[in-house]
């Protein structure tokens, strides 16, 4: 392998088309695309300050190093990438590329980053910005700490572990989403989504889980969640604490120690098809259907 160390390099597609390179300790400044259609590349301790570093690139591992506010868009149409213990201070980071592992990762503007990937691992990373993670699938994603809007939008068949995601509508449009062990503050979370579960988690939303088809929830708290499971279907939830209030669910079973309010004011919806039980007070929801 070749190697290249301690320099400076400036100027448009700086190694373009690279091959069996080692880049240690360097800079790449004012020129796009330096790695461009690269393959087999190994980069430590060195800074990416401009645009599209890595682009159409396979097989490369970046570890040490920092990809700064300049360097947008800086990973794109690439397989086989990983980021191991460095600074992505850019919007736009990754997008259309497939197997990406990201560890120990600081993202301070990770503005729509990781859009439309596939075979995505996302361990130990911290990340700040909007639209995270939208249109991806086949994720696992582990102690991530997120503070932005709209994340994993309209991804597929997702896992997410021990994490604390501070995150207005996340999950929506999603299908097949795991999510165990985690803390949620996000406002109307999860709409429109398929096959979503639940497990261990503390949940604050307002007007959350809506408009979802399959929707499983394990020893899970609702803190301060009104308006929760409208329009939800197959609906089997098993909270851990009170419920503010819970409107018209399609169908399905709820058990919480107890529920403000049971809101059904859709003539549409039949309350007999939804089976609630407040354990604390050790009575059942009980239906009073009406002719419509």
């Amino acid at each position: 392998m070749n190697i290249i160390k301690g320099q400076h390099l400036t100027g448009e597609r700086a190694l373009f088309k690279a091959r069996g390179l080692r880049v240690e300790n360097c800079r790449f400044d004012e020129g796009e695309s330096p790695l461009k259609e690269s393959r087999d590349i190994e980069v430590t301790n060195t800074v990416f300050g401009w645009r599209y570093p890595l682009w159409y690139d396979e097989h490369v591992s970046v570890k040490g190093s920092a990809f700064i506010e300049t360097a947008r868009a800086g990973i794109w149409y690439s397989n086989d990438v990983e980021l191991i213990d460095c600074s992505f201070d850019a919007p736009k980071g990754i997008r259309k590329c497939h197997n990406v592992r990201l560890s120990h990762v600081q993202m301070p503007h990770a503005d729509e980053t990781l859009w439309w990937c596939e075979d995505v691992r996302v361990e130990d990373v911290s990340v700040t910005g909007d639209y995270f993670l939208q249109g991806s699938r086949d994720i696992y994603v582990k102690n991530l700490h997120l503070s932005g809007k709209y994340s994993f939008d309209g991804c597929t068949n997702l896992v997410v572990e021990d994490s604390r995601l501070i995150t207005k509508d996340a999950f929506w449009n999603c299908e097949n989403v795991v999510v165990r062990n985690c803390f949620i503050v996000s406002e109307y979370l999860a709409w429109n989504a398929r096959n979503v579960t639940f497990e261990n988690c503390i949940i604050q939303s307002l007007q959350g889980l809506c408009y979802v088809s399959g929707l499983t929830l394990r020893s899970c708290d609702l803190m301060d969640t009104d308006l929760a499971f409208e329009y939800c279907s197959d609906v089997d939830a098993e909270l851990r604490t009170p419920v503010v209030s819970v409107k018209n669910p399609l169908n399905g079973r709820i058990v919480a120690p107890s529920i403000g309010e049971i809101i059904f004011d859709d003539p549409e919806v039949n309350p007999c098809n939804t089976a609630i039980l407040q354990t604390e007070r050790r009575e059942p929801f009980v239906c009073l259907c009406r002719a419509v």
